[in-house]
């Protein structure tokens, strides 16, 4: 990515008390082991994407050099993923569920895994995406784009169970996107949805056998949050991957936005649990406690982004981004809100919010029949893409853009749906620059804590790839274009540059395999967020597809 400028700167136990211990720690020690590898979606249950590793540093950046391309045969909607690295081998997967697992120093494959899907997926407008695979247990776990969890041996890649959660052909095409997430011995996944004429839910099952262990209504059956049947075509979902805090045994996840998207009026009432942090008992799905960050929402602002898990002053605290251009900082234990900062620029869809409370202050709902702007888009103040969150310099490292849409809302008859078309209750929907403006993407430093900007460095085009911060003082990014670079953590300054080729929209990742430290990035173009942005970014039509992981390591 080229700045315009720089601103500012399972083993043998003796008994079960031993047992019980061990799973206690289970995330501390995913935590550890995020060392020399990758172990989990983020990194670890932190939600850092960080790594400590610091073979490669700001003096030597300058020599990385490809180490190896793996290309998994499928390039329909890029690489999404963020490949998971354990003890020298990496796993990773691409559209349709291909799935792999490769010698982590070489990229030599050692199993694949090209599982049978129901046609239906490819009529789903998230049929093709897939963000990842979860391993634990001595198995890699699939959230399948048909509908299926699946688990694999670890070592082998053979099927081990398939277990069947959501219909695609009655829902409008919910499925799984994302990989599903180990909490102990339970494994949760939530589905697309939220655009979506159905109702949606959260499943766990048992990871070692595929049994329900639970599944939870997304949309809470209470007449005053859901008036008449509205329940029946709510929405919701939960389709980015939650977090386990093992230590305090709470799953975190958040959830996404109501259906209709921008008729709020229809579904009057505070339509729980949608665009909700939800803090979950995982061995029984119990909630522990939930703040909605945007009741009644009528902007399309889901709330699913990731969690950054930190400690100050002794409190165990939960930052996390809402697309509405907010960040809320927690209690993780409580969920008492410690304070709210604003990180988008232009925003006119609320006056503000409460920071003491979350509550939202002098809300402006699209009317119908009226051709209104609201700021941020329905593509939100950044995207899916995480950001990473260093405990060295302790900042919080995100891409942002600010861009618009102008929104003409009217009614839509469900029964006149076709499959998988979002219902949306509009007769217009456009992705637009800032009136007056043009649209602006930066990659941005943050206090978390307290949103206080340490620097930014501005682009032509956002950064759609997840961020890396390393041990190294390195932050990486990748955008459209195919450039991956390499930032000094504390001034943003350019060190490293590359053209992997095609644009980026998956993980970048950092571990270690025999003695050398790699930095691998999923690269190729895909998901909704080209195509509604091609007003704002006309460049988003042409850019190139393709897939392929590549590794980089020192010379």
């Amino acid at each position: 990515m080229i700045p315009k400028l720089d601103v500012l700167r399972t083993r043998s136990i003796a008994g079960l008390a031993i047992a019980a211990a061990l799973l206690l720690c289970a995330g501390v020690g995913r935590a550890e082991e995020a060392g020399k590898n990758w172990p989990d979606y983020h990194g670890d249950w932190r939600g850092w994407r960080y790594s400590p590793l610091d073979q490669v540093n700001k003096k030597n950046v300058k020599k990385l050099k490809v180490a190896w391309i793996h290309q998994p045969g499928e390039i329909a909607q890029g690489l999404q993923a963020t490949p998971i690295a354990l003890d020298g081998v990496l796993y990773y997967s691409a559209s349709n569920n291909r799935s792999f697992a490769l010698d982590a120093a070489s990229g030599r494959q050692l199993w694949e895994y090209i599982p049978e899907l129901d046609a239906v997926q490819e009529k789903s407008v998230f049929g093709f995406y897939n963000r990842g695979v979860t391993v634990g247990r001595g198995k890699v776990f699939i959230g399948a784009s048909d509908g299926h969890l699946i688990a694999l041996d670890q070592k082998t890649g053979k099927e081990l169970w398939k277990v069947k959660l959501t219909d695609p052909k009655t829902c409008h095409g919910c499925n799984f996107t994302s990989p599903p997430i180990l909490a102990g011995d339970v494994l949760i996944a939530g589905p697309t949805g939220g655009d979506l004429a159905q109702r949606s839910k959260l499943y766990a099952l048992k990871a070692d056998t595929g049994e329900r262990a639970w599944t939870m209504e997304l949309l809470k059956d209470d007449p005053k949050s859901w008036p008449g049947d509205t329940i029946k075509v709510g929405g919701g979902g939960a389709w980015l991957p939650g977090q386990y805090d093992a230590k305090n045994d709470t799953f975190f996840i958040g959830t996404s936005n109501p259906a209709p998207d921008f008729n709020a009026e229809l579904r009057s009432g505070d339509n729980l649990y949608t665009a909700t942090v939800l803090a979950l008992e995982p061995s029984t799905g119990r909630i522990k406690w939930h703040h909605q960050e945007v009741p009644n929402d009528a902007w399309d602002f889901d709330s699913a982004y990731e969690f950054v898990m930190f400690e100050k002053n002794g409190q165990e605290l939960m930052m996390h981004l809402n697309k509405g251009g907010f960040v809320t900082v927690y209690d993780r234990k409580t969920g008492a809100i410690q304070d709210v900062w604003r990180i988008a620029e232009e925003l006119n869809w609320i006056q503000g919010v409460d920071r003491k409370t979350g509550a939202l202050i002098g809300r402006n709902p699209p009317k119908s029949g009226q051709s209104e702007v609201f700021c941020p888009s329905a593509l939100g103040v950044r995207s899916w893409n995480a950001g990473a969150y260093s405990p060295k310099t302790k900042l919080w490292y995100t891409n942002a853009y600010e861009i618009c849409n102008r929104v003409v809302m009217k009614q839509q008859p469900i029964d006149q749906l076709a499959f998988s078309q979002g219902y949306y209750d509009v007769a217009e929907l456009e992705i637009i620059p800032p009136p007056g403006k043009k649209p602006t993407a930066r990659l941005v430093a943050h206090d978390p804590v307290t949103g206080k900007q340490a620097w930014k460095l501005d682009f032509e085009a956002p950064g759609l790839a997840h961020v890396l911060a390393t041990g190294g003082g390195l932050i990486f990014n990748g955008d459209p274009r195919g450039i991956l670079s390499a930032y000094d953590d504390q001034t943003g300054k350019t060190l490293w540059s590359f053209n992997v080729g095609s644009g980026m929209r998956g993980g970048i990742v950092s571990y270690s395999a025999g003695g050398k430290q790699y930095i691998v990035a999923a690269t190729g173009f895909g998901s909704l967020f080209p195509g509604f942005a091609s007003i704002p970014w006309p460049e988003f039509k042409n850019v190139r597809g393709g897939a392929a992981l590549i590794a980089f390591t020192l010379e």
